[in-house]
């Protein structure tokens, strides 16, 4: 598992909806705006499967 700047442990499994940049890149991978991700998240929560099912609908 990859490890941050600060040392901890990357969770790959998650979207941290206070990220811009995690925000962004779900945003253009699923082709929708940062509002309607993090719209999601606070939907379904952070779990990344959720979120990306969620905006597939």
């Amino acid at each position: 598992m990859a490890t941050t700047s600060r040392g901890r442990n990357q969770d790959r499994a998650r979207v941290a909806a206070g990220q811009d940049h995690e925000v962004a890149y779900e945003a253009k991978k699923q082709g929708v705006s940062k509002a309607k991700v993090k719209d999601a998240v606070k939907t379904v929560g952070n779990s990344r499967s959720k979120v990306e099912g969620k905006l597939e609908k």
